[in-house]
Order: C-alpha cells, then sequence, then structure tokens
C-alpha cells in the first residue's frame, strides 16, 4: 500500500486536476490512500474570512466566502457531468457549517475560528477530485478526515491522538481497501472529541500523508510537486537552485527546522519510525525520479538556502543588570509556550538575550507585554533571517552582500544571519 499527496499546486486549476488520473494509471492494482490539499489560493482566501469575521465583519466575511463558493462550485461544473447533483449536496453541507458560524459573532479564540473556517479547503477540493476520479473510471471512497484523526484542541498547531487515530484508522480505512483500490481523504485537518475542527499548522498536509502512511505500514509516501523535486533553495527566489536527487531524514528535519517549505517539520518523524522513504515527485512530469528521503546518511550535499522574511528581533534586557539565568530564561520559555511561539534564533549574553520571531503582530504584543514584567523590552522589525547549510564563504558573501548585519550565529555545518 502507498500514500500519496497532492499539494494546492497539483489542483489549482481545472487542467491540473485533470493530470492526475494520468499519474494513478501509472500504478495499476496498487492500494493508494490519496491525501489532497485545498486548491490553490483557497486556504489564503478562506484566512481572510475568518479575519474578516473575527474583525466582527460579518457582511464582508459572507461576500468572501461567496467567493470561495464560487470558485469551486465553477470548478464542479468544469469537470464533473454524472457526479454533480451528488457533489453539489456535499457542498451545500459544508457551505451551511461555515456560514452558520459567520452568521454568529465571535466568541471564542482567533486559532479556534481559523480552524473552523480554514478545513473547507480541503474538504471542498477532495469532494471535487474524489467524484471526478469516479467519472474517470478510478472507483475510489471519499472520507471526512475529522471522523478518523482525532487531536487535542490547540488549534491552528493540534496534537494527534495517535491511539484513537489508529484506532480509527483499522476500522474505517482498512475495510475499505479490501473492495477498493483509491481511498481520498484530506490533509491539513481533525477535529477534537468534541467534533470541532482543528488544523496541524500551515502545510500540514505532508504531516497528515505521513501519519497515515505510519498508520497503515504504507511501503512508501509520494509527495507531488511542482518542482523536479527537493531543490537547495526556493526556485522562486533562486532561478538557478539545484536538484538534489537524495536527502537522509535527519537533513530534511534540520531543513524544516529552519524553515524551508519543502517539507513539514513534522512529517519525517512518524516516516523515520518505521523506516519509510518519502519520494518527492514531479506532478508536472511523472517520468522524472523525484528526489528520494531515506534513513542512510547522505554526504557532500551543496549549500541548502533557507530565507525567511517579516522577521523582528526582540531585545530583552535584565531591569537591574543581574544575569540572564535560568529563572528569567524559564519565565520567556513559559511565555512562549503560553502564547505558542516558536523562536526562530536565540542569543544570549550576560545580562541580555536576543530572539528573532515571526512577526506575527497579534502574538508579538502580548509576548512583549508580559515579558515586560521581568525584561526591558524593545523590538526591532523589517528583518529577514539567512539560514544556510553546509555553507561556503562565496555563498555566504553573495547573500549577505550590501546588507547590514544584526545578528549572527554559526557552527560547523550552519550559519545564521539576521539582516536589513
Amino acid at each position: 500500500m502507498k500514500v500519496f499527496k497532492f499539494g494546492g499546486a497539483s489542483a489549482s486549476t481545472v487542467e491540473r486536476i485533470q493530470k492526475i488520473p494520468s499519474i494513478l494509471r501509472l500504478y495499476p492494482n496498487e492500494k493508494i490512500l490519496i491525501v489532497i490539499s485545498a486548491m490553490g489560493k483557497t486556504t489564503n482566501a478562506l484566512e481572510k474570512v475568518a479575519e474578516s469575521f473575527y474583525a466582527n465583519k460579518k457582511e464582508e466575511a459572507l461576500k468572501l466566502f461567496q467567493i470561495v463558493k464560487q470558485n469551486h462550485l465553477n470548478t464542479t461544473k468544469y469537470l464533473l457531468v454524472k457526479n454533480y447533483n451528488t457533489t453539489e449536496k456535499i457542498f451545500n453541507d459544508l457551505f451551511t457549517e461555515v456560514e452558520w458560524l459567520l452568521h454568529d459573532k465571535p466568541q471564542r479564540g482567533y486559532d479556534y475560528y481559523y480552524d473552523q473556517i480554514v478545513c473547507m479547503g480541503e474538504l471542498l477540493s477532495t469532494a471535487i477530485i474524489s467524484a471526478f476520479l469516479n467519472e474517470e473510471g478510478l472507483v475510489n471512497e471519499w472520507l471526512d478526515v475529522r471522523d478518523i484523526l482525532r487531536t487535542d484542541n490547540n488549534f491552528r498547531d493540534a496534537n494527534i491522538d495517535w491511539d484513537f487515530t489508529d484506532k480509527k484508522s483499522n476500522e474505517i480505512i482498512a475495510p475499505i481497501f479490501k473492495k477498493l483500490d483509491l481511498v481520498i481523504t484530506q490533509g491539513f485537518i481533525g477535529s477534537t472529541v468534541d467534533n470541532e475542527s482543528t488544523s496541524l499548522g500551515r502545510e500540514g498536509s505532508d504531516y497528515s500523508a505521513a501519519i497515515f502512511a505510519n498508520l497503515l505500514n504504507a511501503e512508501s509516501l509520494s509527495i507531488w510537486k511542482d518542482v523536479e523535486g527537493v531543490m537547495n533553495a526556493d526556485p522562486k527566489q533562486f532561478p538557478h537552485a539545484q536538484f538534489i536527487s537524495e536527502l537522509d531524514y535527519e537533513e530534511v528535519i534540520e531543513m524544516a527546522y529552519y524553515g524551508a517549505q519543502v517539507i513539514h517539520p513534522k512529517t519525517l518523524k512518524p516516516l523515520q519510525n518505521k523506516n519509510i522513504p518519502l519520494y518527492v515527485k514531479c506532478f508536472l512530469d511523472p517520468s522524472l525520479p523525484g528526489t528520494v528521503i531515506h534513513q542512510k546518511a547522505v554526504k557532500n550535499l551543496p549549500p541548502i538556502i533557507v530565507i525567511k522574511e517579516n522577521q523582528l528581533l526582540l531585545h530583552l534586557h535584565s531591569t537591574d543588570f543581574s544575569f540572564v539565568g535560568e529563572q528569567p530564561m524559564a519565565n520567556l520559555y513559559s511565555l512562549f509556550a503560553e502564547l505558542k511561539i516558536k523562536p526562530n534564533l536565540i542569543q544570549t549574553g550576560a545580562v541580555s538575550l536576543a530572539v528573532c520571531l515571526d512577526d506575527r503582530s497579534e502574538k508579538i504584543e502580548k509576548l512583549a507585554s508580559l515579558a515586560a514584567s521581568f525584561f526591558d523590552v524593545n523590538i526591532e522589525k523589517g528583518l529577514t533571517l539567512l539560514t544556510i547549510r553546509h555553507y561556503d564563504e562565496q555563498t555566504l558573501n553573495d547573500l549577505t552582500k550590501g546588507k547590514t548585519i544584526v545578528l549572527r550565529q554559526q557552527s560547523p555545518t550552519t550559519v545564521q544571519i539576521l539582516m536589513k
């Protein structure tokens, strides 16, 4: 049994959706669980719906959601004939789920409403593609992953209840594979014990696919993208980025930790635990070999470049010139946990420390306010964090030329530069 994950770029247009059957036909008589992301920029569009709703702009939120609805209905009209009415009925149930919420007023935190609204992207895309594959003779069953993948209520970054999810996978998915070769479900989302929708973090569809690969003891996981495979840098930022044919789990975990968007940070562990290889394949040209990620160490890698924009530096100084020791650091990390903030870089001194963070204003304001009880706090915005694994001086000089370096950390394998 294999697990395939198709990302948003693979389902961004009618023409791209129409390519999926030709890929699946390359694997006749294979049992395949297919995990699919939201179509194109749908997640971004639904985020705007959530933001408007939370700002008490109900009419604007409904209007923005109407655009999302119409886009999916238009796609359905282009792709479906026999299954159009059935799919439209599924859509209406899903639309009602969101619109019922949008007619209310926000009573809970933003992250809760984000998950209830944004989860619709994956549910809508999979409903369309499942129906289209059935029309193409690729008989499959569509599942709402929220009936299977149980999480806690840590909205927007939920943690998996592995025992419950394993039990449900065996109860629901395994029997389907006894009668069908294809099962389609959603990435990125799950639900709590109270049936409230949750998400696993942005790009969490990769993680969903890895969870199912682990629980179903898949022989491999293939992630289908619109690039040749894993590159040493984002090809949109670096047109001459190099293709990497082979990587090991540890290297990819390091890349993901520093912010590379190729693989979700949590994806590798479920695969590594059962030594399941991961293939990053080209959706546009399935004949290309792609990148394989496995247990065996890979040497002589090129410089691997990760750039994170929209960063800030939190300057924290002890209020009485006492050492920044165990207790102040413990207090700070408690705040990180409480606010669900993940530092990208920390540098400590005797009486001060600097913390590089993603500039998410709603969280940073709370952090700065709370930290002010035991630190003098200053914030420096408008920064970029450059990380280079397996760096060389030429690459480092090229990427920092003309920049003002605010902070630098370096080890034998990795250099990080915060600059403006």
